[in-house]
Parts: structure tokens; sequence; C-alpha cells
């Protein structure tokens, strides 16, 4: 992902200021009502989640209004990517909740004959969400199910990059809410800044991996509990076995789909040489019948998005006028119009190392195409990086599959598929390294809100590890020694 908030300068809300005075008191509002939000049973948290699958139904057409303002956000995206994506999540963890917040009992070893242990999940109290603008709803909402789910009173502070949203959220959390258990607070890098110095129980942020290092260092000043939801450079491998067209258009919507602002959208493609001149072929065709299926332009398609603002526009036309600069081949696409922060979905090859697109992750319509020989070069060419949030296969040879996701570390992984294990409730979602830390998402977002309390009821009386008390006499350590060898 991209920052859900401006790197925190030096500068921020001075100390003892109104507004810092009223995070602390809104923070320790929360703090008094994590208690009561601790106790609540199945039926309290699932009414509350209800509520919000209600609220959900009820304000698509807002939702709607909201993505299009904020950066002209097709409907049928939003549908699917902010609203569905939310209601899965909704509808998985009321399903499972009364399981997950159940005590889960464990076995005894024979060492410990006599006790019993079970482990039972707590919330862990007080929580901050910091959300990120490339789906602004949805990924403030997923973490926000997780957290009421998890029994904790929670601070969502949205991307000021998409206000629209962020108003709409406002709204959802002041009409659902008591402001004691769900608070949203607007703001820039400087409310970012001075929400981060409060001691929170967990704080969950997508964005930048260049923010998660900041957010991780305030984080470390209370040794508050963490999630990072960052991002890397994606790479998707089709090699010579590949159905090409099935591939390309698969690659085509992960890709453009929110016109590549997309966290585990493919970043760049390596495709095996003999391959690559049908798949370039298959991918601009693909991009036809998404964008332009009646000849009008993919500019006057009502199906692609916009770069949110005019920074970012800015960033990803240097990023392509750096490739070309250095010798790179526009395949496909290549138009920009600054005046609609619009950038034509753009395949390019015969991009030289070096150039920035190689390097930064690309987070918009641009998508350079690598090519390799043998299957060998392509992980040795992805582990030499970061390691990326996902990694994509292209193949019908199992061993080529196998191969590929045994040998190449990533958060997440899809196989003839792209951006879709995202959305998979049983899937645990996140980073591994560079590109994240903790995982999201059903059971996983439930269990990265909560503490696994571990705990052993004993009898009362002779226990077996009685036995084994000081003095160590001979007897004793006779007995401790059958236990390091025996048991």
């Amino acid at each position: 992902m991209h920052s859900a908030v401006s790197v925190p300068s030096a500068a921020s809300v001075p100390a003892n200021s109104p507004a810092a005075n009223a995070f602390q008191a809104q923070f320790e509002a929360l703090r008094q009502r994590a208690p009561a939000l601790r106790r609540e049973g199945v039926a309290e948290r699932r009414a509350r989640l209800q509520k919000l699958h209600d609220w959900l139904h009820a304000n698509r057409p807002a939702i709607h209004e909201a993505l299009l303002a904020d950066f002209r956000k097709p409907a049928a995206e939003t549908d699917m990517t902010e609203i569905w994506t939310s209601l899965v999540e909704l509808k998985h963890t009321v399903k499972h909740l009364k399981q997950w917040m159940a005590p889960r009992s464990v076995g005894t070893s024979m060492a410990l004959l006599g006790t019993r242990s079970w482990v039972q999940v707590e919330p862990k109290g007080v929580v901050l969400i910091i959300s990120p603008w490339n789906y602004p709803f949805y990924l403030a909402v997923g973490p926000l199910i997780s957290a009421i789910a998890a029994g904790n009173a929670v601070v969502i502070k949205p991307a000021e990059q998409t206000p629209a949203t962020s108003a709409l959220l406002q709204r959802m959390c002041e009409e659902l809410f008591r402001p004691e258990e769900v608070v949203l607070i607007q703001g820039d890098k400087e409310v970012a800044t001075e929400l981060l110095k409060l001691p929170w129980d967990h704080i969950f942020f997508t964005g930048s991996p260049e923010v998660g290092k900041i957010v991780m260092r305030a984080a470390a000043q209370h040794l508050s509990g963490l999630t990072l939801e960052l991002g890397g450079k994606n790479p998707a491998v089709v090699d010579e076995t590949a159905n090409l067209r099935d591939a390309a258009e698969k690659i085509v919507w992960g890709k453009f789909l929110n016109n590549g602002q997309t966290c585990v959208a493919p970043d760049y493609l390596l495709v095996q040489e003999s391959v690559q001149p049908a798949l370039l072929k298959e991918l601009a065709a693909a991009i036809q019948r998404a964008y332009n299926p009646d000849g009008g332009g993919i500019q006057q398609s009502d199906s692609l998005a916009r770069v949110v603002n005019q920074h970012h526009f800015a960033r990803l036309a240097g990023l392509l006028e750096d490739a070309q600069t250095r010798g790179a081949t526009v395949a496909a696409g290549g138009t920009v119009d600054g005046s609609q922060n619009y950038i034509e979905p753009t395949i390019l090859t015969n991009v030289p190392a070096g150039a920035r697109i190689l390097e930064e992750e690309i987070f918009g319509p641009l998508l350079p195409v690598l090519t390799f020989k043998n299957l060998n070069e392509t992980a040795d060419y992805i582990n030499a990086r970061l390691k990326p949030l996902a990694q994509y296969v292209f193949s019908s040879n199992a061993e080529n599959r196998r191969y590929l996701l045994e040998n190449v570390s990533a958060g997440g992984a899809g196989v003839n598929e792209t951006v879709l294990h995202f959305a998979h409730p049983e899937l645990p979602t996140g980073g591994v390294g560079n590109s994240g830390l903790g995982k999201a998402h059903g059971h996983s977002g439930f269990l990265a809100f909560s503490n696994e309390k571990g705990v052993m009821r004993q009898r009362v009386g002779f226990t077996g590890i009685k036995a084994m008390y000081p003095p160590y006499t001979p007897k004793v350590r006779r007995l401790i020694g059958l236990l390091v060898k025996y048991l």
C-alpha cells in the first residue's frame, strides 16, 4: 500500500494544545469503556457487527458517491472492492465469532499429568487503525470489523487524501457507535504523529514501508502491539506452458483494477522469452476489451478510475518518462493527461536495469515486462530484492508452480490468478519482511486484535512437580534426570 499518512515531520500538534488535549481526553474515554467491552459476549458483539452490516446496505449509494468524488472510482468497482469485500468479512466474522471467542482446550503431556490447560482470548484494549487512501473504505472497515469482534475500543485515522470517503466514514461511526467505543479522527500528518504518541494496546497500519517504519518506532515507545500491512514490488511469472489469453485477462484485471492503486497488484511481469510476443498481444487485446469495447477511447471509459491526486500523477508520469528516456519501449498505452490525473493502462518492454520503475513500487497503471529463459532465473531475480506482498504464478506445469511457491518468499500468492486471494476470508493476508508484519482478515484479523492467554489449572495438594522442589537432594536430582531423559 502507499502512504496512509504523509511521513510525519518534527513539527506536530503542539504539546498541551487544544487538539492534543482532545486526543488525550478521547483516549481516556476509550480506556474507561474498554473493560465493559471486554466483558461483552458473543451476542453483544454480533449485534454491533449486524448494525454495521445493515448500514453498508442502506448507504451503498453514498459509498459510491464518495469514491467517485475522491478519484472517479466506478460504482461497479466500488461494489466489488469496497462494499462486497467488507460484507464478506462481516458475514464470515459473525458466523464464526462464537467459535473464535470460545476457550480452546489443549493437550497435557505426561510430565504435567493432573493439570488441565486451555487458551482463552481477550481483547487487547484500546486500538488505533490508520487506514490508506487507495481502498479508503474497505481498508478502514475491514480492520474495524476484526477489532470490534475481538472486543476492543477503536480509533480510526483515515487518509486525508480521500476526504469524501473520510467524511462518510465519520458519519458511519457517529451513527453506529458510542464515541467512547469507536471514534474517527480526521487530519493530516501532524494529527497522525500526535496519535502515535499515545500508549495504544495495538496499532493496525496500512501504508507504505517508509511510513510503516515510523509507525513501528512510535509503537516501540510503549511496546504497543503492531500489524503492518505494507507493500512491495509484486512479481507475476508467466511461463511457456501458461494459457496466455487467460493469464493476460487476469493480469490486466488485477493490475488496472483501481487504476493500479492496489497493494497486491502485479508490479512487474517475468515472462518466458519464447512466449513474450504472444503475451504482449494478448495483454494489449485484454486492455481494449476491458476499457475500450466500443472503440470510443480508453480515456472515455467509465470503468477506469483515476490517479488519486496531482502529486501521485506527477510521480507516475515521472516513472514513465524515466523509463522511456532510458530506452524502454511502450508496447501498449502511454497516454497521460494531467488535467484529469489520467494515465492510460501502459505496458513497457526493454526496460533497462536501474530504471526507477524497476526500483520503486509503482502503484499505478504502468506494467514493465521482463523476460527469462530458465525458471530458476526468476526466483533469483525476485529473491535478490525486498520480499513482496504477493507473488503470482501462471503456469500449467505443476512442477513449475511448486518450484516458484517453494523458492520465493512473499506475503501471499496466487496461482493462475491475481489479487483475489486478498478477498478470501479464510486466508491470512499480510506481508513478510519489508512488505509487512502480522496477518489480517478472518480469524487472523480477530487474533491480531486479541491476546491469546494460556491458562493452566493445577490440582490442589500433591503434584508430580512438587517431588522436584528444592532442596535438590540426590533423590530429587535423580527424578529431574529421569524427567529430562524420558519426559
